[in-house]
């Protein structure tokens, strides 16, 4: 069964406000499904984790963090006790308008992953371009999968 399509005559502006509304209304929902501020929010001071991809690659894993508007000074990567450590912080820029909406994360981040028995983590490497970092964690021969030779 297909629904008409309804053409309002508001318009474009009129399908911003209808999402806005709906926006709203969906907020209320997961106030009240979530009493005592639970839930998290963009913007939020609470920590959060950035976006990220982790990649499996014959000679090492790449972990890729979406950082957008970031300097190499505002991130801080740490690899101690297996386990590979991002954090910082985005902070608030200053707005000359009224902010209508904010949905982009603001406040301190911190990204966590343990990392694999043949991560050599005395050779990682970073680097940040365009807004992602790639942290680059080689692989080393020790935890590989090799063949035994079966005898008898």
């Amino acid at each position: 069964m297909t629904h008409p399509v309804r053409h309002g005559t508001g318009g474009l502006p009129s399908a911003f406000r209808e999402l806005e509304d709906l926006r709203t209304r969906v907020d209320q929902l997961m106030h009240a499904a979530f009493p005592g501020g639970t839930l998290l929010h963009f913007g939020a001071a609470e920590p959060w984790a950035p976006l990220a991809d982790v990649e499996d690659t014959e000679e090492a894993y790449l972990v890729e963090l979406e950082l957008p508007g970031l300097d190499k000074d505002q991130v801080t990567v740490e690899v101690a006790e297996g386990e590979l450590d991002v954090h910082g912080e985005i902070k608030e820029k200053e707005h000359t308008g009224v902010v209508r909406r904010q949905t982009r994360h603001i406040g301190q981040f911190d990204y966590r992953t343990t990392l694999p028995p043949n991560a050599d983590t005395e050779h990682v490497s970073a680097e940040l371009a365009n807004g992602v970092l790639t942290v680059r964690v080689p692989k080393t021969e020790k935890g590989k999968a090799r063949r035994i030779e079966i005898t008898g």
